[in-house]
């Protein structure tokens, strides 16, 4: 039996133990520490332009505090990309909003700027103007960064960026998760470095930065017994495992060089085969990360489905996955508002990501191919 090749497995820099150890040593294994303090700045200084970077529990944890920060509460409503994982609109219902789903534009698979114009304009007629927008960047691919934010801009919306898939990616040279007035990053186990649980606030001031950490630590007010006049919430991330995310700061860049090499092998593997589009970038403009590479299978061309080449893959222990599938098919979104013609649609039912880590080998090419060649 051949071992498996995953879609998007950890991978380790082997320098992780050092500041695990180094808490260990100290004392410090709960929510404050040097690696806390050390990782944040590690991110801030990567990501660059001077924002502050506030270390969580998860992205999820990260995606809920911007929303607490921008006063969204019960019977708000805020815009969300549908083309996405289901956490990027889950904490909208944790507040008591309404989620308001927008369908993705062709080339970049994220949020359409036309569609999103169209449901704010609605959204007021209606009586209501959303709260705030959550952009994603989806599978490390930057949004259209300058059209979508100048929709939000004109209507004077804050934007929320889900960068959890996009940590490395960049838009005319500057980091994604930099250009809204929040931003968020996941270091769950699949992604491109890893905490094994965890994720980021990126905002744009200390102001921003101390209240976020002040909500993430159960609010408590500066006093020497307990006392709260606000809700806080249990998010901060614990020492130790912002020690592992150190360890894998430090590799990086070559975990984007790698993951982007995989998305040139796949160029060179569909070179030939008609029908089978691989997602990329459509300008210079755009850098992905290319966390995982992903193509759409046009069935009339191919004659093969993407759920044929998945079967495929996975008898020979080869792990793949169709893309998101849509918010606003979910079933429990589906009484959500949505605005858009059929693109995130069309993408879910001819969309498959393929294996992307950065640990993949040579061997573990030759069988992804093998398995390719033989399906076209």
């Amino acid at each position: 039996m051949n071992q498996r090749i995953w879609l998007s497995s950890p991978h380790l820099s082997g320098n992780e133990m050092k500041y695990i150890d180094d808490a260990f040593q100290k004392n410090w294994i709960t929510s404050i520490g040097d690696n806390i303090n050390g990782f944040e700045e590690d991110l801030k200084t990567y990501l660059g332009n001077n924002h502050q970077v506030i270390a969580l529990n998860s992205c999820t944890s990260a995606l809920h505090l911007a929303l607490v920060m921008l006063d969204v509460n019960k019977d708000d409503e805020v815009i969300c990309q549908s083309m996405t994982f289901s956490a990027s609109a889950n904490p909208i219902v944790y507040q008591g909003a309404k989620p308001i789903f927008i369908d993705s534009e062709p080339e970049t698979w994220n949020i359409c700027p036309i569609a999103l114009e169209k449901a704010i304009k609605d959204r007021i007629v209606k009586g209501k103007i959303p709260k705030a927008i959550i952009t994603v960047h989806l599978y490390g691919m930057p949004y259209k960064i300058d059209e979508v934010h100048a929709v939000a801009d004109k209507y004077n919306i804050p934007i929320i960026e889900d960068a959890a898939e996009a940590l490395g990616s960049s838009y005319k040279g500057k980091k994604v998760g930099t250009f809204g007035h929040f931003g968020t990053i996941s270091f769950n186990g699949n992604k491109i470095i890893t905490t094994s649980g965890g994720g980021v606030l990126v905002c744009q001031t200390q102001e921003d930065k101390d209240k976020t950490v002040f909500l993430a630590t159960q609010a408590r007010d500066n006093a020497p017994h307990y006392q709260h006049s606000n809700i806080g919430y249990n998010y901060r991330m614990s020492n130790i495992v912002a020690g592992i995310g150190r360890g894998q700061m430090e590799v990086l860049n070559h975990r984007v060089k790698a993951r982007r090499a995989m998305h040139e092998f796949y160029l060179e593997v569909f070179n030939e085969i008609e029908g089978v589009t691989v997602f990329t970038e459509p300008s210079s403009d755009f850098y992905s990360n290319h966390w995982l590479s992903a193509i759409l299978i046009d069935e009339k061309i191919t004659g093969k489905t993407r759920e044929e080449l998945r079967l495929a893959f996975l008898e020979d222990y080869i792990e793949s996955r169709p893309l998101w599938k849509p918010m606003h098919l979910q079933p429990i979104f589906a009484d959500s508002p949505y605005y858009g013609g059929n693109v995130a649609e069309e993408l879910f039912e001819k969309g498959l990501c393929l294996p992307s880590g950065s640990n993949l080998t040579d061997v573990d090419r030759l069988r992804i191919k093998a398995v390719i060649d033989k399906t076209f």
